[in-house]
C-alpha cells in the first residue's frame, strides 16, 4: 500500500499512517528491528494523540513486519482495543502472513480482525464497522 499524495501522512519508527477517503486508518509497517517495550509505548502514545480519543477501523500492511517482543505484544493487546474498532491485515510476503496469522491465533482479539490478500477486499470488509 502507498499513501495517496493528497493526504496527511504520520510516520513513526515502525510504520506510516494515513486516513483514506472513507475514514479508514491505513498503515504500512516498515522493515525495521523489533521495537523495545519503551518504543512501543511511545508509538502507541503517538497513535492515541493522532486519533484524539477516537476508535478507528485499521487496515495494516504487515508485509515488512518483523517479530516483536512478548512484552510489546502484551502491551499492544491491552492498548489496541482502546483505539481499534476493527482490524484488517494484508501481506505480500509469506513471513508477513505467518506473523499476522500467529498474532490472530495466539490471542482472541476483542474487536473483529481478519487477514486478507488484497487492499480492496480488506477495505470493503472494514466499511461495515465504520
Amino acid at each position: 500500500m502507498v499513501p495517496p499524495e493528497n493526504v496527511k501522512v504520520t510516520e513513526t519508527s515502525t510504520s506510516i499512517y494515513w486516513f483514506d477517503g472513507d475514514g479508514i486508518l491505513c498503515a504500512v509497517s516498515k522493515k525495521v528491528p523489533a521495537p523495545s517495550l519503551e518504543e512501543t509505548r511511545r508509538i502507541m502514545d503517538e497513535l492515541k494523540e493522532m486519533l484524539g480519543g477516537k476508535q478507528v477501523c485499521l487496515l495494516i500492511d504487515v508485509t515488512n513486519s518483523g517479530e516483536s517482543t512478548r512484552e510489546s505484544r502484551d502491551y499492544a493487546a491491552i492498548e489496541f482495543p482502546k483505539v481499534v474498532k476493527a482490524m484488517a491485515l494484508i501481506s505480500g510476503s509469506e513471513l508477513g502472513k505467518m506473523l499476522a496469522n500467529l498474532f490472530l491465533n495466539l490471542k482472541q482479539q476483542p474487536y473483529p480482525t481478519k487477514m486478507f490478500t488484497g487492499e480492496k477486499e480488506a477495505k470493503e470488509w472494514l466499511k461495515q464497522y465504520l
